[in-house]
């Protein structure tokens, strides 16, 4: 406002012009649209895209992958008893069917797992016959574990089991490859290895 129109105001405002009754209207208008501003924001505060903040059970992200977990894991269960393998047992096969002979350490790390939870497991898949272990020729500090004959034989009965579980889940390829690729994107954040941690 240049100095000749605040000078003007200021008789109006004076003289009781008609002009002070529509300013300060306008003023009121303007308080009442920035009041219904902040009250919309308040409101959205509270809506979806506040889940981040909220500490109800089924808003939290970690539940919702713990739920689908156990219910993907329960799924399995009746696929992999056809086959006498529990859930981590079938992990190990996949891993030693598509690598071969390697490394408990190379082992682990393909499952995300330590090698405290590992061994247990292959001594118990190895009393089944499922496995073999043996320390490695060129460095005896390094243990190798391979699949036995018992195990290469259940690989063709095995490529039943993700068909099955698509079909017990009522999921189709294409939501597969999207789940698959959202979840690994997520994990790979989560463990600060994502692009977007750089």
């Amino acid at each position: 406002m240049t100095q000749l129109e605040e000078e003007g105001a200021g008789r109006a405002e004076k003289s009781g012009s008609p002009d002070q009754g529509s300013d300060k209207a306008g003023r009121a208008a303007d308080a009442r649209a920035a009041e219904a501003e902040w009250a919309a924001k308040a409101q959205g505060a509270h809506g979806p895209d506040a889940d981040a903040g909220s500490l109800r059970l089924d808003d939290q992200l970690c539940f919702a992958l713990y739920a689908a977990q156990r219910a993907v894991t329960a799924a399995y269960r009746p696929l992999l008893e056809e086959l006498g393998l529990t859930y981590p047992q079938y992990l190990v096969l996949l891993v030693l069917w598509e690598r071969g002979e390697i490394t408990v350490k190379e082992l682990a790390g393909a499952l995300r797992l330590d090698y405290g939870t590992v061994s247990p497991l292959l001594k118990r898949m190895e009393s089944a016959g499922m496995v073999r272990r043996e320390r490695a020729t060129r460095d005896e500090r390094s243990v190798l574990v391979a699949c036995t004959g018992r195990a290469e034989e259940l690989k063709e009965r095995a490529a039943r089991v993700p068909g099955a579980l698509f079909t017990a889940t009522g999921l189709s390829a294409q939501d597969v490859v999207r789940l698959r690729e959202e979840l690994w994107r997520l994990a790979q954040q989560a463990d600060g290895t994502g692009s977007g941690s750089s």
